[in-house]
């Protein structure tokens, strides 16, 4: 129907009045909104409280069915809404979204192409209804339908009405498209946290290597380098950093990922036992070698050997893994037969190889054989970066196995990145667990934490304390300054190390650079200290 007036007057300024606190109530929900249908529900019962336009719908177009479908009403119940269905041709909702222009209905009794589709004006006199339908119009193109009912009265006035409906329905196409973008900003935020999350957690299997600090992103940078190649890899670090994650993941990110991963600690057998674990026997070659049985280099064949704590190795199997390593080749224990196996290996130890070399602990042959790609593991209290993405890792997989929601407190976060972690992230692990398990309440705090945490020292004042001491007997004496002193104190620390700089820092409290740079300072020189 074309727009006519009923009154032939304008609106009187009570009506301007409302329509303007209409509109204040409407922007006040679009600028705090959160849910796209909440809202739009919550603007259509604004229309009714504050201009008595009733059983006010929004319908939208489902592009899948191709319909337009009540996405929110006010005066509609959940069934009378399901019924409000509508073909893009269909009735006055159709008509209105098909010429992309308002359409008054002043009674619906004598309209056919008021269909009356949800049934909701079986229970009011339909003889005084008037229909009035906007356009919901969302990037130039037809989106919606915003429809209201009105009752006859003088104090109607159409055209007003459809003006006021036409600004709302901009408002409404605004805020659909503001949520829209939203919806889009967040879907790239979940893809760009996947893809940050599949970096930081670099998942192999069950395991996972977290930190995004920039010691752990140059272990990262290694791994990946090195994992497509058959490069023996040697792993440094202190205990607890990780070694073992580690070296599951070179295996796994390689070509030997469907083959097997084998592990064998050195240090926690006898040299006995070491030898037959690792090459096998034959049987009868010893006391209750009742059977043949393979060692963990055969059930390695086609994969990777992880061999912790390789510095514990005992010197006469040293050769025998050197070997291994050149030539590929070993014998059981008690046989004759050699073995060829294709075999990577991948080693780990948490001492100094070189100054076991210096001091005739280990071979050298083998430790250049072994010290290909050497992979230095950073100990937590040099990443504290990473220390709230561990604590709340290893917090999550606690809650899960013990059924808890435990949470933490900043607190105890702020104590978490300034404790030193002498057991590195295998302490925090186990830390974490015994904390859940024993915690009263629903949030972990200071005192949750074991008595002893809070008489560790951090390693540097230990060492600190230490220089002080040497200062104090050396400085009354001698008079040497302050300079001389710690010239003095680097170089005993770099000779008791092998001039390992990595161990001498770690004896001082002081960093790689640190000592690095103290080094070059003094002009400290290995070969100069022999003469």
């Amino acid at each position: 129907m074309k727009l006519t007036d009923r009154t032939g007057v304008g609106a009187d300024n009570h009506t301007q009045g409302m329509e303007l606190l209409a509109l204040h109530r409407i922007t006040e929900l679009i600028g705090s909104a959160v849910d796209l249908e909440t809202t739009l529900q919550k603007i259509l019962g604004v229309l009714e409280n504050t201009l008595q336009m009733e059983r006010a719908t929004l319908l939208f177009l489902d592009k899948v069915k191709q319909k337009l479908v009540i996405r929110a009403s006010c005066g509609l119940s959940a069934h009378e809404e399901l019924r409000g269905v509508y073909n893009l041709d269909e009735g006055v909702c159709g008509k209105i979204f098909q010429t992309c222009s308002p359409f008054v209905v002043p009674d619906i009794e004598s309209e056919p192409l008021f269909l009356n589709r949800t049934g909701a004006r079986t229970r009011v006199s339909r003889s005084k209804i008037s229909f009035l339908g906007v356009p919901v119009v969302v990037g130039g193109n037809p989106e919606g339908v915003l429809t209201v009912d009105r009752l006859f009265g003088d104090e109607v006035f159409f055209e007003e009405d459809v003006r006021f409906l036409t600004i709302l329905a901009t408002l409404v196409a605004q805020f659909v498209m503001l949520h829209r973008e939203i919806e889009k900003k967040e879907a790239r935020l979940i893809e760009e946290n996947q893809s940050l999350k599949a970096k930081l957690h670099q998942v192999h299997g069950d395991h996972f290597i977290i930190g995004h600090s920039k010691p752990m992103q140059e272990v990262f940078s290694i791994i990946d380098k090195i994992s497509s190649s058959n490069v023996t890899a040697l792993l440094l670090g202190e205990s607890g950093t990780g070694k073992e994650l580690v070296a599951r993941a070179i295996h796994e990110g390689g070509s030997r990922k469907d083959k097997p991963f084998v592990k064998i600690n050195c240090a926690a057998l006898p040299e006995t036992l070491l030898e037959s674990e690792l090459f096998g026997h034959e049987r009868g070659a010893f006391t209750g070698a009742h059977a043949e049985r393979p060692g963990r280099f055969e059930l390695a064949d086609g994969g990777t050997i992880f061999l912790d704590e390789i510095g514990e190795m005992p010197l006469a199997l040293q050769a025998k893994m050197l070997r291994v390593l050149q030539e590929k080749q070993f014998e059981r224990i008690g046989g004759s037969r050699t073995y060829d196996v294709d075999v990577r290996i991948v080693a780990a130890t948490n001492v100094s190889l070189e100054l076991a070399v210096e001091e005739g602990s280990f071979r050298a042959d083998l430790y250049y054989r072994l010290n290909v790609v050497p992979l230095v593991l950073p100990p937590l209290r040099e990443r504290n970066e990473d220390i709230p993405l561990l604590f709340s890792h290893f917090l999550g997989k606690s809650n899960e196995r013990n059924n808890k929601q435990i949470k933490l407190t900043s607190e105890l976060l702020d104590f978490m990145i300034t404790y030193p972690w002498p057991g590195n992230v295998r302490e925090m692990q186990n830390l974490v667990e015994r904390m859940v398990i024993l915690a009263e309440n629903d949030r972990l705090t200071l005192a949750d934490l074991p008595p002893n945490f809070f008489k560790t020292e951090k390693p540097p004042r230990e060492v600190e304390k230490k220089n002080e001491a040497i200062v104090q007997r050396t400085v009354e004496p001698k008079r040497k300054s302050l300079q001389e002193i710690e010239k003095i104190e680097i170089e005993a620390a770099l000779r008791r190390n092998g001039w390992v700089q990595v161990r001498a820092a770690k004896e001082l409290g002081l960093t790689e650079r640190q000592i690095g740079y103290r080094i070059r300072k003094y002009g400290l020189n290995r070969y100069d200290s022999f003469r």
